[in-house]
């Protein structure tokens, strides 16, 4: 394996949007999630505290139920054709997302090989949540560290794809990093950036920042 291709999943492979809004909308439970986005996003709960708010509306979620909102969700255009292509060059392609595994894992039918995500009660749900199973956002350099220790790559073979503060630690340790549709404060820090509906366009930038070498 010659590079490691690392996404984001809530905004930027689901587009303008994030799991939890889409599964909340779902259940008719927005307004509970809006008021937890904001406590978070002010450092007023963790990761952990947050998963635990949302396990609490979610109770009325199924397989079947998250695999409907997984079809209906506005995902990027073109993530089968951009993992095929890492694929069928001997590279690897990875999403590491805070958001839960029982949502994030349905990537693996798009042709993503690897999905790092929180780990969530089976559902429907009977099981509390473990705390330790809750990304943060520096388990994103953990994870894709882990990643790349496992096949010998150098962080110079690595790519980051983002949209937002979470995934600031990431791209801080990496060279590579294309911003989608990114906020400006990430898009100031990433090597290239994208705004459009197509991960191909995206994942060219990424080809320009890998192959020269």
């Amino acid at each position: 394996m010659s590079a490691l291709h690392i996404f984001d999943m809530d905004g930027t492979l689901l587009r303008g949007t994030t799991a939890s809004i889409e599964l909340s909308r779902r259940l008719d439970c927005l307004e509970p999630l809006a008021g937890l986005e904001t406590a978070f996003a002010a450092e007023r709960i963790s990761a952990a505290e947050f998963a635990v708010e949302m396990r609490a509306l979610w109770t009325e979620l199924s397989p079947e139920l998250v695999a409907e909102v997984v079809r209906a969700s506005p995902w990027i255009d073109g993530i089968a054709e951009v993992c095929a292509d890492i694929a069928e060059r001997g590279e690897r392609s990875m999403v590491i997302t805070m958001s839960p595994g029982f949502f994030a894992e349905h990537l693996l039918q798009f042709g993503i090989e690897v999905v790092a995500a929180s780990r969530f009660p089976s559902l429907p749900f009977t099981r509390a949540i473990d705390p330790a199973g809750i990304l943060e956002p520096a388990d994103k350099v953990r994870l894709a560290e882990q990643e790349r220790s496992a096949h010998g790559l150098a962080p110079a073979d690595c790519v980051a794809y983002g949209d937002s503060m979470s995934d600031l630690p990431l791209f801080g340790v990496l060279e590579n990093t294309v911003a989608v549709n990114a906020d400006p404060e990430l898009e100031r820090l990433a090597a290239a950036a994208y705004r459009g509906p197509s991960l191909v366009e995206a994942y060219a930038m990424a080809r320009a920042l890998l192959d020269p070498r």
